[in-house]
């Protein structure tokens, strides 16, 4: 890192979610965005002069290797994810790499052996996990104010154009709703169960192959249950809820991003979660990222890597239920 208290960031990949980053990256004081990479130059010419970024580099190595770049958030396309958080590793930079970490719970060892051994900060960028109603929900939950939770409900539903060339429809891509949207309901419910002790998984395929809509029952040791689903065929609630013995919340729409909550006890009585935001909601995990490195962590106690992995353990079986195997599509 440099003297400063400040975070120089590298982006690597210029899609949409790269360009929100770089905008919540300006709401954060201790933030700077000094480099993108791409695979394409002219794409990273283009992307840094839209954002006004000083530096940009024609590869994902020259952005990881670049010494004025203290962190790098990985972006790329899903299958991207593992190679580009490698490098980053490699050259000794802290990483945050979007969501799904990875393809796969595999790939996802490969890359927190890699981070262990050289010692460096990494972190999947799962950022609902850092949006302040999420934070408010753990306190709760710590606190003991749901009493037993018995139930856990989540979906993530959208509605794409049947596009062969979007990512979403293309398995070269990793795409599907699993990967893309259900790694969200699945992450919310191991937040708030940890990993399940049965995974049962049903889906339904799009035209190239791919899942269309799966939906997950999840059964854990203390006899609660996650009932998640996801889809990329028709708009759906996108709502979540936790169900204890003594209250229920409910996540107002749309759950993984800045929103609110309630909090219904069993006696009725009802309590609100509303909080005025700014920007996308990304910037809160980049600000765990910076929390961390200024603190001498490699790893984040609110995401620790074992449940990143865990969580992709949970895709990876939910992926053989439902037949939805990438290498013969």
């Amino acid at each position: 890192m440099s003297t400063s208290s400040t975070v120089r960031w590298g982006i690597v990949g210029t899609g949409g979610i790269a360009a929100a980053m770089v905008e919540d990256l300006r709401l954060l004081p201790d933030a700077e965005v000094v480099a993108v990479g791409s695979r394409s130059a002219a794409s990273a010419a283009e992307f840094a002069a839209a954002h006004g970024i000083g530096r940009h580099h024609p590869s994902y190595d020259e952005v990881c290797r670049n010494p004025e770049v203290d962190a790098v958030y990985v972006s790329t396309i899903h299958p991207g994810h593992r190679d580009a958080a490698l490098l980053a590793i490699d050259a000794g930079k802290a990483v945050l790499v979007e969501k799904p970490f990875t393809m796969d719970a595999a790939e996802a060892r490969q890359v927190v052996d890699a981070a262990r051994a050289k010692g460096v900060f990494v972190m999947e960028a799962m950022w609902a996990r850092f949006n302040p109603h999420l934070v408010r929900v753990r306190q709760l939950l710590a606190e003991g104010a749901l009493g037993d939770v018995r139930l856990v409900t989540a979906d993530h539903c959208q509605w794409f154009a049947e596009d062969p060339s979007h990512r979403l429809f293309s398995p070269e891509l990793g795409g599907g709703a699993l990967l893309d949207l259900g790694i969200y309901p699945v992450s919310f419910a191991s937040m708030v169960l940890g990993p399940p002790a049965t995974v049962t998984a049903v889906g339904t395929t799009a035209f190239t192959g791919v899942d269309a809509t799966t939906s997950v029952l999840l059964t854990y040791g203390s006899g609660a249950q996650a009932v998640l689903t996801t889809t990329m065929s028709a708009l759906g609630p996108n709502r979540a809820a936790i169900v204890g013995t003594d209250a229920r919340i409910e996540v107002d729409p749309v759950f993984y991003t800045p929103t609110g909550f309630t909090l219904t006890r069993r006696d009725g009585s009802v309590e609100r979660f509303d909080e005025p935001h700014e920007g996308h909601g990304l910037r809160h995990e980049a600000a765990e990222l910076m929390r961390c490195l200024h603190d001498g962590r490699t790893e984040s106690d609110v995401l620790p890597l074992d449940e990143t992995v865990s969580i992709m353990e949970t895709m990876d079986e939910v992926r053989r239920q439902i037949g939805l195997d990438y290498s013969v599509l």
